[in-house]
């Protein structure tokens, strides 16, 4: 494995992205999903340098705490359809200290653009998908790992919010429909395809 700042992962996913056909209009669209504390925003952003400074769209950016999956609309209507469309998109980013919309948020019409969030690969967005990677790490570990970065003080929210996510994927999963699973380990990412049958 590289030990370079991305790793060989991070390059490899990086290269299937840029090959990938675009099929949110002009935009490639990728879907970086897994389970809360498994290191998507961390990959998101080595993946956006690797890729020249491709923008990236966060999910938390548009949840809420009383919608936690409920922004497929507020998606489609104010990120997706307008990208489809070759324009900017605009939105406003939720702010979960004052619990309100904040600033509006811009995303150009890149080649690339990173989505990452948990349900980034649902049902609703995957047809826009050009590539959809999987952080292949186990849910329990993932949010043990979430509970110890956020501290005893997110707690509440913390069981709130297990319990959302695995209704989320119990009704839609993301894994059975990843293009790629990566392995995050020692400061690098190994990435491979899924065995078919394996998921």
């Amino acid at each position: 494995m590289s030990h370079s700042p991305g790793g060989a992962g991070t390059e490899s996913v990086a290269r299937r992205a840029l090959s990938a056909p675009p099929a949110l209009g002009p935009v490639r669209l990728v879907g970086i999903d897994g389970h809360a504390g498994s290191g998507k925003s961390t990959f998101a952003g080595r993946l956006s340098s690797a890729l020249g400074g491709a923008p990236v769209v966060r999910l938390d950016d548009l949840a809420e705490h009383d919608a936690l999956f409920d922004w497929a609309g507020l998606l489609e209507r104010r990120v997706l359809g307008p990208l489809r469309q070759g324009r900017q998109a605009r939105f406003p980013a939720y702010d979960w200290v004052r619990r309100a919309r904040g600033p509006e948020r811009v995303v150009p019409p890149a080649p690339v653009v990173l989505l990452e969030g948990v349900g980034a690969g649902r049902r609703s967005v995957r047809p826009s998908l050009s590539l959809l990677v999987w952080l292949d790490v186990d849910r329990e570990a993932a949010w043990r790992r979430g509970r110890e970065r956020d501290g005893p003080e997110q707690a509440g929210f913390w069981d709130g919010w297990e319990r959302a996510e695995a209704a989320h994927f119990a009704d839609d999963p993301s894994l059975p429909h990843a293009d790629l699973l990566l392995v995050p380990g020692d400061g690098g990412y190994t990435a491979r395809v899924p065995r078919p049958g394996a998921r």
